[in-house]
């Protein structure tokens, strides 16, 4: 099979905002339609940048921020305090959006794309061709990745002696495994594991790994 990419994964009805769309309006929209980011398009369909409710929250919060002291002000960046005070004070979509926006290609694994929404905590991913968002992924779309088989290490030879070779190469891969005081015996496609290991976390580790392993029927621990 294929691996699932996130042209087939994304979502094509997309909400999405115009760059003057008042922000009031934004936070009216994300409420009723129950998301929680809007991409920001121009009329061409070209990706502006993204309003989110922690753009909104970081609105609304400094709103309630005092002035900068003029000592403060002498060791912060000018650039970095206007920014802040558009984002803070905006009035439209522009001001307020995140302009650089984490997206995908087409072509994106489900795997990279759970892994970019992971290292950067975010829940929505644009997928982008041309400059042109074409559809968003989001968590609950990887899900259905996870309906798959998991993908099984080794080739079509399943025989016990397969096995162990297939499995002692791919414990001398993981730099964790250790295996020098562990062994293992494969059986009709069962794999005993035996012997010593550092601590528990290895030894789960192993028996996973075992378990991926093409052939593989059973793991005993």
């Amino acid at each position: 099979l294929e691996p699932l990419v996130a042209n087939d994964l994304k979502t094509t009805e997309i909400v999405t905002v115009p760059p003057n769309m008042p922000v009031a309006s934004i936070a009216r929209l994300l409420a009723e339609r129950g998301i929680s980011s809007a991409p920001v398009t121009s009329l061409n369909g070209e990706l502006l940048g993204i309003v989110t409710e922690a753009d909104l929250l970081r609105r609304l919060a400094g709103a309630n921020e005092g002035p900068v002291s003029w000592l403060r002000s002498l060791f912060r960046n000018a650039d970095k305090q206007a920014n802040s005070y558009a984002r803070t004070h905006g009035m439209v979509a522009q001001d307020v959006m995140t302009k650089n926006v984490i997206s995908v290609g087409p072509e994106a694994t489900a795997e990279h794309c759970a892994h970019l929404m992971e290292h950067h905590s975010i829940k929505r991913l644009p997928v982008i061709t041309d400059g042109r968002l074409i559809g968003v992924v989001s968590r609950s779309d990887l899900l259905i990745a996870m309906l798959e088989p998991p993908v099984r290490i080794g080739t079509s030879q399943t025989s016990d002696m397969a096995i162990r070779v297939e499995l002692r190469r791919e414990i001398q891969k993981q730099p964790w495994a250790g295996s020098l005081y562990s062994v293992n015996r494969v059986e009709n496609g069962v794999v005993t594991l035996y012997g010593f290991v550092r601590s528990d976390a290895i030894r789960r580790g192993l028996c996973v790994l075992a378990g991926r392993i093409a052939g593989v029927v059973k793991v005993d621990d």
